[in-house]
């Protein structure tokens, strides 16, 4: 089978999803190379394929038996998203205790509170950078509470998870994860002499009585996953979002006059064009097929939830963003075990977000003068570095 170097198409980073639609049309999985990885992976691009492969135990997540990693990156993996059961039950168990549904619901003021500060900020200037001014200091600031962590330096962390998840051609001969893993350690030494009544004190606290509590450097990789996850995702939902409303007029003119199809219209966000383009690599723990493909032990396998969720064989009109459409059945948080234990969040914070700015500023549309758009570098997430915008 030939394989596709998805770094040879013009344009892909920009509009991946004609690609996606060619890809699909030839079936649903492909051998290409990536800006992530030399070697062949293979690209499962079939929404019944991908929600298949996303839980099928025999693809796992553990990267140390595979060499790839560098020991910075190692450092930073004793989390639940990059490990398999029994490691992955335990850690999600533990932190699933801590991260409950009242906590995070507890959490609706407070989103409500600072998304009105942020908003304030932007009313009297009449343009902004949405990313700069609410899409990144909103879930920023509320995972950073929610950890104990509110003295964090958002830009230079903010310049470290970006050079982890959406690395430049330039970013990827530094060593970032290295930088991650001293700045959690520090950030872990002072919540251990400090400890309060937040969720990274009360993972250093879980489990203790039984013996199951978390080792220094699974705390590291839980601490670089809720920081990292807990706001990138939500960082590039409410960007893209509000991008897919404002290049929709007869959406957003919906949605204004029926505010009641908010929820809707965020599990339509996720679905058209959601924060996370593809889901983090799989790896075969033994031969198995997805299509009619083979795959073999240890073959690295990429999930992409964004062709997925642009199936025509599970959505009509897929390519249609239409705010009013069912919304069951997208990938936008994944599937199976490793199912984003963060969505409920997530999907308060661009609810609460979107609706609050939509509210706020009647005559919000894109900047024309803010140029082209920046878009992230490779495959993990989908989005671009700001938005422009005016009102």
């Amino acid at each position: 089978m030939a394989v596709l170097d998805l770094r040879d198409l013009p344009d892909f980073t920009t509009n991946p999803y004609p690609y996606y639609a060619k890809l699909r049309a030839e079936g649903p999985v492909h051998a290409v190379r990536t800006e992530e990885m030399e070697q062949r992976v293979w690209l499962v691009v079939g929404h019944a394929e991908a929600r298949a492969a996303l839980a099928d135990q025999r693809l796992g997540k553990d990267w140390r038996h595979t060499g790839l990693w560098t020991e910075s990156e190692a450092a930073l993996s004793a989390n639940m998203l990059e490990l398999d059961a029994p490691h992955h039950t335990r850690l999600r168990r533990l932190v699933s205790r801590e991260f409950t549904a009242r906590r995070i619901e507890a959490l609706r003021p407070r989103v409500t509170e600072i998304t009105g500060e942020l908003l304030d900020a932007m009313a009297p200037r009449g343009s902004a950078d949405l990313v700069d001014a609410l899409a990144f200091p909103l879930p920023m600031t509320v995972i950073c509470e929610l950890l104990g962590v509110p003295d964090i330096d958002r830009d230079a962390f903010r310049a470290l998870s970006n050079g982890i998840v959406t690395p430049t051609p330039e970013q990827r001969g530094a060593d970032p994860a290295g930088a991650m893993g001293a700045y959690l350690d520090g950030l872990i030494e002072n919540k251990r002499r400090s400890p309060g009544d937040d969720l990274l004190s009360g993972l250093i606290r879980t489990g203790e009585a039984d013996g199951e509590g978390l080792s220094s450097a699974e705390l590291v990789g839980m601490a670089f996953l809720l920081l990292v996850a807990g706001h990138e995702t939500t960082v590039n939902l409410i960007a893209n979002g509000v991008r897919a409303l404002l290049d929709h007029p007869d959406q957003l003119a919906l949605l204004r006059a029926d505010p009641g199809l908010l929820d809707n219209a965020v599990e339509e966000m996720l679905r058209y064009d959601g924060p996370v383009e593809t889901a983090t690599f799989r790896f075969a723990r033994e031969t198995l097929t997805i299509g009619d493909t083979e795959i073999h032990v240890d073959e690295p396998v990429l999930v992409a939830l964004a062709s997925a969720d642009r199936d025509p064989l599970r959505f009509r009109d897929p390519d249609t963003f239409d705010i009013r459409r069912e919304p069951q059945g997208h990938l936008g948080f994944g599937h199976g075990v490793h199912y984003c234990l963060g969505a409920p969040l997530a999907r308060m914070e661009a609810r609460i977000a979107i609706g609050a700015l939509l509210e706020r500023f009647p005559g919000l549309a894109r900047d024309p003068s803010g140029g082209e758009l920046d878009w992230l570098p490779g495959l993990l997430m989908r989005g671009a570095r700001g938005l422009p915008v005016r009102w």
